[in-house]
């Protein structure tokens, strides 16, 4: 079965820094692009990053663009999002999703963080 199960989310300072993991199983890793998305509280689904099967590109939301570093560990089948400055809109919880063309097709479950003083 397909699986994507999130960690590292968690309590952090505004302007502080978090990495979280997305680690995968079930699937051939190296043939799918890797998302995240979130998704604030009382908020909509908001696409936050993706990249590609190789590492590269990658892409990025305006609003975390020069903040947040996507990146993939082809070996480990390990995806994460490296997360600097964080601000109190950063608040979310944080999906790891599978791209399957213009679709993500499977989902973890999820790993909040929270940036609050």
């Amino acid at each position: 079965d397909v699986q994507l199960v999130e960690s590292g989310g968690g309590l952090v300072q505004p302007g502080g820094s978090l990495r979280i993991s997305c680690a995968a199983s079930g699937f051939t890793f190296t043939q799918y692009w890797i998302n995240w998305v979130r998704q604030a509280p009382g908020k909509g689904l908001e696409w936050v990053s993706s990249i590609n099967i190789g590492g590269a590109p990658t892409y990025y939301a305006n609003s975390v663009k020069g903040r947040f570093t996507i990146s993939r560990d082809n070996a480990l089948n390990t995806a994460y999002l490296q997360m600097n400055n964080l601000k109190t809109a950063d608040t979310a919880i944080y999906y790891c999703t599978r791209g399957y063309g213009p679709y993500f097709d499977y989902w973890g479950q999820g790993t909040q963080v929270i940036a609050s003083s």
